[in-house]
């Protein structure tokens, strides 16, 4: 008997798009969120709706629709390029490996990623932007300064710390802070601070409200202690006539000795000139220091002992 292929009815044609209903129901719920369904798409389970506020269209399921809060993704788009302008940034699109970030462009002209939500804080003036490039060429160019080289972040320590390698060759940890201040010693070729060289120095401020006043002290880097040490606020150091200012600085074979000789200068300072010490409460708050500050009177006197001083000999009582 021959074999006879079974038959079956031919499979019945989808409906065109064109005629797929749209439920009175889904249109209810598009519009109470902003929407207007404008057809159906080629997947039965997708329509697309147009955005009632910037007028253009997107897909999106139906089911969304009816089960969730739908949102145009056009509008979030324009309020975080609008957040953007506000942070003074360059809105150039979400970041392709995390979806809660965007690409910008910053005022130096580098490209960032960050969260949205950083971007309104900044907007708002909660926190401000720091470009990693820029970060990391500041951060070259303070252990330069200091005779390191910056090799990366710190292993063993926190997030304040990096590591570099000192011109002698042995690499370190050290504080970003202390680089920067340039307070710190290598510990593959360094000594303490009472054997290696210092200075005594003489300086000048002049404070608001305040005629100039003047200080004898002594330091391994005059400068860093005068920026950082002294002053009371950053912004002093930075205007266009410093209220800050070196007069001289006499260097010294080791801090030991330094010091011995600066306390005899005070010494003998407050013995012929006691009416020229300046109160404490006078200064407090510009300067970090409770003594060792003199009238502008004395600023001749101290010079002079700088000028006569002989690190090998005791200063003049």
């Amino acid at each position: 008997m021959p074999h006879q292929t079974p038959s079956f009815p031919p499979p019945q044609a989808k409906p065109p798009v064109s005629v797929l209903p749209i439920h009175h129901n889904w249109q209810t719920a598009a519009s109470a969120n902003g929407f207007e369904i404008i057809r159906r798409c080629a997947d039965p389970a997708y329509v697309e709706l147009k955005c009632q506020t910037c007028g253009r269209a997107h897909q999106k399921r139906h089911s969304v629709i009816l089960g969730s809060t739908p949102v145009c993704p056009h509008c979030v788009q324009n309020r975080w390029r609008e957040d953007a302008a506000a942070a003074e940034l360059e809105w150039l699109g979400r970041d392709p490996q995390d979806p809660k970030r965007g690409r910008y462009r910053a005022p130096c002209g580098h490209e960032v990623s960050r969260q949205f939500e950083l971007i309104k804080r900044i907007a708002g003036g909660a926190c401000a932007l720091r470009c990693e490039t820029c970060q990391r060429a500041k951060e070259e160019a303070e252990a330069t300064a200091a005779g390191w080289t910056l090799l990366g972040p710190a292993h063993e320590h926190g997030v304040n710390y990096r590591l570099y390698r000192h011109e002698c060759g042995h690499e370190q940890e050290i504080a970003r802070m202390n680089m920067r201040t340039e307070r710190l010693i290598c510990a593959g070729c360094g000594i303490g601070w009472s054997a290696s060289p210092s200075f005594i120095y003489c300086m000048r401020f002049q404070l608001p409200g305040l005629p100039a006043l003047v200080k004898l002290g002594f330091s391994r880097n005059p400068k860093s202690r005068m920026k950082w040490q002294l002053l009371r606020r950053p912004d002093l150091s930075e205007h266009a006539q410093p209220s800050g200012q070196i007069l001289r600085s006499i260097q010294i074979r080791t801090g030991h000795l330094a010091l011995c000789l600066e306390k005899k200068m005070h010494a003998a300072l407050r013995r012929s000139h006691p009416g020229s010490v300046v109160p404490p409460q006078h200064y407090r708050p510009w300067l970090k220091v409770k003594s060792e500050i003199y009238t502008a009177n004395l600023e001749p006197v101290i010079l002079d002992l700088l000028d006569r001083l002989d690190p090998g000999t005791p200063a003049p009582d």
